[in-house]
């Protein structure tokens, strides 16, 4: 049976992390909420199944469901053939991989600061604030830590773990990808702070089937709606 990913219908936001590694490792899956059904709210509402989820994305495999990005790419990774052969990296992995959710909770907060329950124009000035900080300091954070990571990796600069291509490093290029979509000038104005992980985003979008799969209907469009929103006012500071 296919894997069934769920995640909101139109968006690409985490559950884009899910959907690259299964469309680069060819798997059979069925992105649910695109065909229409109503299944994702029943299962999150459910009164009755032993193991609901609190939120999108998750992922069914049979009767299995799994429900958080970094937990779901755990499963995937070595299924897929894209985790570490060696089990102890696989628990290295998945840290670089919980490290890469934080930064997406950060990009998240750069345009809601205050609160999920509010629209953007209501905490606009909050918002300029709080991007100002992430663009001057956090954004330098994540990436330049990982621009350590690759060039510490013992297995050379080319992934982030390991020596092979991995879950991790098609989720660096979505966050790279979101950033750049975001914070288009001060992405560009650092862009040579992290040649490495500039350099493994690019290589990642060249693969075969992610570059097949980028020019496809099946790979949704940034946009102000989900995770990764580019607002001028918000990419002054760099």
């Amino acid at each position: 049976m296919p894997y069934e990913l769920y995640y909101w219908d139109g968006l690409q936001g985490r559950g884009e992390f899910v959907r690259l590694a299964l469309e680069e490792a060819g798997a059979d899956y069925v992105d649910v909420e695109r065909t229409g059904s109503s299944a994702m709210m029943q299962l999150i509402g459910s009164k009755t199944e032993p193991h609901i989820p609190f939120a999108p994305p998750f992922l069914k495999d049979g009767d299995l469901v799994i429900p958080h990005v970094a937990n779901i790419l755990m499963y995937l990774g070595p299924k897929l053939g894209l985790a570490p052969k060696d089990e102890r990296l696989r628990f290295v992995a998945n840290g670089l991989q919980l490290t890469i959710t934080d930064a997406v909770a950060e990009a998240h907060d750069t345009h809601h600061p205050i609160s999920n329950g509010l629209y953007y124009e209501d905490q606009k000035e909050a918002a300029k604030e709080r991007s100002a900080e992430f663009i001057r300091h956090r954004i330098p954070k994540f990436l330049g830590y990982f621009e350590r990571v690759l060039n510490q990796n013992p297995a050379g600069p080319k992934h982030a773990v390991g020596k092979e291509l991995s879950y991790v490093d098609l989720s660096l290029f979505q966050l790279v990808a979101g950033l750049r979509y975001a914070f288009p000038k001060s992405m560009r104005r650092r862009a040579s702070k992290w040649p490495r992980v500039l350099v493994l985003a690019e290589a990642v979008e060249q693969h075969p089937r992610i570059s097949d799969y980028l020019v496809s209907d099946r790979r949704l469009a940034f946009s102000e709606d989900g995770i990764f929103r580019h607002y001028p006012e918000l990419d002054r500071i760099g």
